[in-house]
């Protein structure tokens, strides 16, 4: 049951991603262009993905999930060095390439040989994160 929920999720998110444009390179890129040829369309599209999953952090509270034994926490809300790093590596990425995990993710189907690199690069360094911050870690910790 528990993989049938998570693949009509997960195929309910990507078609969002799809019809929404985030899986637009182009389109994306010109949302983040301040600068240039700004596009704030996909400001609704994300407006629309937070506002209910505001509700649904609410609603959860009290509540026990279908299929496990509790949700997840909800995410941290201290600002600290490591989240804003994380966060302008994110976006250095997403800027420069047009897509994050989810679209390059739902783009896999017509992405071509570019999308499966992309794909690639992003679980390899998925993989060598939790390195690169013990590493990053120790450091601070012998300064």
């Amino acid at each position: 049951m528990r993989l049938v929920i998570a693949l009509a999720a997960g195929g309910l998110f990507g078609l969002g991603l799809h019809l929404s444009g985030m899986t637009d390179t182009t389109k994306v890129q010109g949302f983040l262009d301040f600068f240039g040829q700004w596009d704030p369309t996909l400001m609704f599209v994300m407006g629309g993905a937070i506002l209910p999953m505001a509700v649904a952090w609410r609603l959860t509270r009290s509540r026990q999930p279908l299929t496990a034994d509790h949700f997840p926490a909800p995410p941290a809300t201290t600002l600290d060095r490591k989240l804003v790093l994380g966060a302008v590596m994110f976006g250095a990425g997403w800027g420069l390439t047009g897509l994050c995990p989810g679209p390059a993710i739902a783009s896999l189907g017509y992405g071509g040989a570019g999308g499966a690199g992309f794909l690639l690069a992003m679980l390899a360094g998925m993989a060598l994160a939790p390195r690169a911050r013990a590493l990053l870690d120790s450091a601070a910790v012998q300064r």
